[in-house]
């Protein structure tokens, strides 16, 4: 028994294979470049080269494309965010009672009280502290980013940076460079202004409490998570899998469908070898005007998308 999970975002799209203990298969990090249909298949067609002798029994999707996502693939469980990265930090450690998930473009944080979801916030309209600003800082600086957070360690006299502002944060850095500030002590700056940002905005209000999840790419930038336990005084995990658990709360979840209705609705990995066109329009039905996509798969309608009224969701 294998179920699928596939987690579609702005930056990434994630595709999880596990079986029925759980046990994680195979899984892919594939860039969605603004083309999530194609990175769909993308991850299909290598499921497909290497794993066609075996029967795929659900699938579940999650992230900001999982409605789109389901409709291509057929998805027994489509769930926000909140709720996949919850249930796949639960199957890790049923005491985890704080989430902190920092995305490409978006950061979010996840109160957990006795394995429910008691709170949650969510950051998607501001730079600041999400993966591509620190992706951009570090190209700026022509330093690796799988190296970013190293440099914040070797500080021994971080700077304060203006993190309140993608914008600032970065002109800040600048001045402190111009000013002949050492690399380590401007990145170790950023990291703790990046976190203080976070807990201002993200977190306000929220009651942080052990044990600490810290889930989502960034989750692998020791920088950042040195200055999260810093200015929380407690100890943040990075789980293994920090960087899929969208896609394994999907499979989970897909997993949990099926075993209560009995059936799946997942269509297959032929979806690698589909031609997909997709095609907008402007719905005159009421005052919204509505602009509508329309997605075929070889010529047949699968979906519609972008009304407000579901007017054009039955296809």
């Amino acid at each position: 028994m294998y179920y699928l999970g596939v987690d579609v975002g702005s930056v990434s799209t994630d595709i999880v294979l596990i079986n029925e203990n759980l046990d994680i298969i195979e899984k892919f990090y594939l860039r969605t470049k603004g083309r999530p249909i194609s990175a769909i298949q993308q991850g299909f067609k290598f499921l497909k080269e290497k794993y066609s002798h075996i029967c795929i029994n659900g699938a579940g999707t999650t992230g900001s494309g999982r409605h789109i996502s389901s409709a291509l693939i057929g998805a027994d469980a489509v769930k926000n965010e909140i709720t996949a990265h919850a249930v796949a930090a639960l199957e890790i450690d049923k005491d985890v009672k704080t989430i902190i998930e920092i995305g490409g473009q978006d950061s979010k944080i996840i109160i957990l009280r006795n394995g429910v979801v008691m709170d949650f916030a969510m950051n998607t309209v501001c730079a600041a502290g999400t993966g591509s600003f620190i992706d951009r800082q570090a190209e700026r600086l022509e330093i690796p980013i799988e190296d970013f957070g190293d440099y914040a360690l070797k500080s021994n006299n971080p700077i304060r940076i203006a993190g309140r502002c993608a914008v600032f944060a970065e002109s800040d850095m600048i001045h402190k460079q111009q000013l002949g500030y050492n690399e380590s002590d401007i990145i170790r700056g950023l990291c703790e202004a990046l976190v203080r940002n976070y807990l201002n905005n993200v977190a306000k209000g929220k009651e942080i409490s052990p044990k600490i999840f810290f889930q989502g790419g960034v989750a692998a930038n020791i920088g950042i998570k040195t200055a999260f336990e810093k200015a929380l005084g407690y100890e943040v995990f990075v789980p293994q899998n920090y960087n899929m658990m969208g896609a394994i709360g999907a499979a989970i979840l897909a997993k949990t469908s099926v075993e209560k209705t009995g059936k799946s609705n997942f269509k297959g990995l032929s979806l690698a070898d589909s031609s997909f066109q997709s095609k907008s329009f402007e719905c005159n039905g009421c005052s919204n005007n509505c602009e509508v996509v329309k997605i075929q798969e070889n010529s047949i309608p699968v979906g519609c998308f972008g009304d407000r009224c579901g007017k054009w969701q039955v296809v």
